[in-house]
């Protein structure tokens, strides 16, 4: 047996403290009846219902007693119930290039990033999740989990000095990010691309096609501005600089977005830019990621405690109720008693 609602039993600290009173003022007031009565008297007020005023009070006390242990809400008693957690695999895959530190989006590009994912774990409705990193190459950061403190405890490590390789890999975070996915069912895989999709490498086409094949759809999130922005870097010392070229020109981080929609309209997913507000996330979770199809990511059994707090319900009324009819006997003996 257990209490669900435990925190109920400070109630009996009251129940106690009106008990020591009414005990108290029962004594007092016998004390007081002996002082004006005499002991003849007082024996034949005693027999006239005087006697069961101390049993009427801990009738009452022992009620509230059981009210409180009512709302206690105490369960013994179970059965097994089989819980299914659906729902369905989402990877994010996040660029992690210098060109991420451009700060056209503040406070940064990669940290809006990060601050969107955390977001998105909010309104999550018990999807698995992961996480892949990638800049001049791709790993995969955290695997499908339904841990999503797990999961923000590698977004916070999220940073150009994971991937120490430059460049921008899309087509092999695609690929590391499709290969991190379980099972093959379709319509139930969705990846989320976040990026500046500039500076491509790789073979990106067969990326997009195993992709298709493996029925993933990627919704992308374009994070910068098609004008441009300096790329910002601090040192060991805290000292400030730009990116250069070899001839010594500022580099200017640009937002590819043809490539970015190629890749959304080519697997059914869709295509968002971030601004300065934010990520587009919850949008296109809610419109299109939240629709799709589910699965069955867990299964176990759980044990089921039954509702007993009818009891105790029960015995309190019970005791007020005794407590109604003694009173009511106590008048009629004590109007009996007078007519005589």
């Amino acid at each position: 047996m257990y209490f669900e609602k435990l925190y109920y039993i400070h109630l009996l600290w009251i129940v106690i403290a009106m008990g020591i009173f009414l005990f108290y003022r029962e004594w007092k007031r016998k004390k007081l009846l002996r002082r004006f009565a005499s002991p003849d008297m007082l024996e034949k007020l005693l027999t006239r219902g005087e006697n069961g005023r101390t049993f009427k009070i801990a009738l009452f006390l022992l009620g509230l007693v059981f009210l409180v242990l009512a709302l206690m809400e105490p369960k013994w008693g179970y059965t097994w119930e089989e819980m299914k957690r659906e729902g369905r695999d989402i990877i994010v895959a996040v660029d992690v290039s210098r060109s991420m530190l451009a700060k056209d989006i503040p406070p940064s590009r990669l940290e809006r990033a990060k601050r969107a994912i955390l977001d998105l774990m909010q309104i999550l409705q018990g999807d698995r999740l992961g996480l892949v990193a990638f800049a001049g190459n791709a790993f995969v950061q955290c695997p499908l989990t339904l841990d999503y403190g797990t999961v923000k405890m590698f977004v916070s490590d999220l940073d150009p000095s994971l991937i120490p390789r430059g460049g921008t890999q899309i087509g092999e975070a695609i690929a590391k990010s499709v290969e991190a996915f379980e099972g093959n069912e379709k319509n139930t895989r969705a990846l989320i691309l976040i990026t500046d999709g500039e500076n491509l490498q790789g073979n990106l086409d067969n990326a997009i096609k195993m992709a298709k094949d493996k029925g993933v759809k990627i919704f992308c999130i374009g994070i910068g501005t098609p004008s441009g922005s300096p790329i910002q870097i601090i040192d060991e010392n805290g000292r400030k600089s730009y990116v250069t070229d070899n001839a010594g020109n500022q580099v200017l981080s640009k937002l590819d977005e043809e490539t970015l929609r190629k890749i959304a309209l080519e697997t059914g997913g869709a295509y968002a830019q971030a601004v300065a507000s934010g990520m587009e996330l919850d949008a296109i979770y809610t419109k299109r990621i939240a629709s799709m199809d589910t699965k069955e990511l867990d299964s176990s059994r759980k044990k089921r405690y039954e509702h007993r707090f009818q009891w105790p319900l029960a015995a309190a009324f019970l005791c007020f109720f005794l407590g109604s009819v003694l009173s009511e006997g106590q008048k009629r003996s004590h109007l009996s008693g007078e007519n005589a």
